[in-house]
């Protein structure tokens, strides 16, 4: 079967920490994500990570794999090109969450049966829901560390969890990442995942999730590449050679007053996974090199863009005007606490696709309220917008609004 050049899912890893997410996508791609020096010292995933699969199906016993061969031995032929990202999930880390929710598909979340649920599980699960995520798989994650009966026991917890919830009707899948046990039931879930129609018409709008300095220390001047731009096209098509501008765009100070200075620049490559690429469609992850001085771009400096072809974006504001869907409790926490209402002069954190920003609220008028934001955004009207309150010192999802 011939597979697609770029992927067609945009999977996101959802779950607690330390459930098991990092070691399943290693499972489905033979890929860590926790690659940055802060992550591998502390044994979580801190910034968003990136990982491709292609599904293949063996051709003698027809069970599904991620390897090239079967475990019995035949020859896997591919199915379906699917990219995964990793979120946080850290309590300190939900903003980076909300932004890896904001550029998926679908999503696994993975659950350990020898912990059960938790405060993140619950929150990741309201974020899936608030940016619009319907198709997701559980995955019951460390079946090999519990008996039978603990297992049955955690299963059943999890179908009264998300009852009444969007994923009240997902399947549920028993697996052990660490043993690769029941990995071709999960991978036959995965490949059940509709994928979703996508807009090619429209005009290109580009997320940017990571940006990066891909050269190693030492490259000489003649062998630097340009920046390079990480995220999801949500609908559109790009090519290579085309002119693009980046907003907010890049940060410049003067006389303590902070401005947002509009990034124009030419697409010099494009790449999803080991692909290179002329034109992209709205699909997987994609990569973006540029023609930028790769410092612009290094420590995901232009992380929350966005990037469109040169003149089509609307100006930058540092005003939002949301319609607002409240939660009834506040998750995340040990203790259910209720949602209390928006009040004036309350900062409120705000993810926007992948951009995250604080507000104040300036206005209330019923579901609708106004802010003055930190941050500028790209106001494009009918966005997601994840909620955020600082409890504590911790920002806590209390609910998702709309851009109006």
């Amino acid at each position: 079967m011939a597979i697609t050049k770029q992927p067609v899912l945009n999977i996101g890893l959802a779950g607690h920490v330390d459930h098991g997410k990092t070691t399943l996508l290693w499972q489905l791609t033979g890929k860590w994500s926790d690659t940055h020096s802060e992550e591998l010292k502390r044994g979580i995933t801190i910034k968003l990570g990136y990982a491709d699969a292609i599904i293949k199906r063996c051709v003698d016993c027809g069970i599904l794999t991620s390897k090239d061969k079967c475990k019995c031995g035949g020859k896997a032929e591919p199915v379906k090109y699917v990219s995964f990202v990793d979120v946080p999930g850290h309590e300190m880390l939900m903003a980076t969450m909300l932004s890896g929710a904001a550029i998926i598909d679908a999503a696994l979340l993975v659950i350990a049966a020898n912990e059960g649920i938790k405060p993140q599980t619950k929150e990741h699960l309201a974020a899936l829901d608030a940016k619009g995520i319907k198709e997701i798989i559980i995955v019951q994650n460390k079946i090999d560390l519990v008996s039978k009966e603990q297992a049955l026991k955690n299963y059943n917890d999890i179908k009264n969890f998300v009852k009444g919830s969007v994923a009240e009707n997902s399947p549920i899948i028993p697996i052990s990442a660490q043993q690769g046990a029941n990995m071709e039931i999960l991978l036959e879930a995965i490949d059940k995942i509709p994928i979703p129609k996508r807009d090619v018409e429209s005009k290109p709008l580009f997320f940017i999730a990571r940006s990066f300095d891909t050269n190693r220390p030492g490259t000489s001047a003649d062998d630097i590449i340009g920046g390079v731009l990480g995220g999801v096209l949500k609908q559109g098509r790009l090519k290579v050679g085309d002119v693009i501008e980046i907003k907010p765009g890049m940060v410049v100070k003067k006389h303590n007053i902070t401005e947002y200075v509009t990034v124009k620049t030419k697409i010099a490559a494009m790449q999803t996974g080991n692909n290179k690429i002329e034109e992209a469609e709205p699909s997987g992850s994609l990569a973006i090199q540029t023609e930028l001085d790769p410092g612009l771009t290094k420590a995901d400096s232009l992380s929350g863009c966005v990037a469109a072809l040169q003149g089509t974006l609307p100006e930058i504001t540092k005003n939002a005007k949301l319609k607002v869907s409240l939660f009834k409790e506040i998750l995340g926490l040990d203790k259910a606490e209720t949602v209390t209402p928006i009040k004036m002069n309350e900062p409120l954190l705000l993810s926007i696709n992948t951009a995250i920003t604080v507000g104040i609220v300036t206005k209330i008028k019923g579901n609708e309220i106004e802010l003055g934001l930190k941050i500028p955004i790209i106001p494009l009207k009918g966005s997601k917008a994840g909620i955020g309150r600082n409890l504590a010192g911790h920002w806590r999802l209390i609910g998702w609004g709309e851009i109006i």
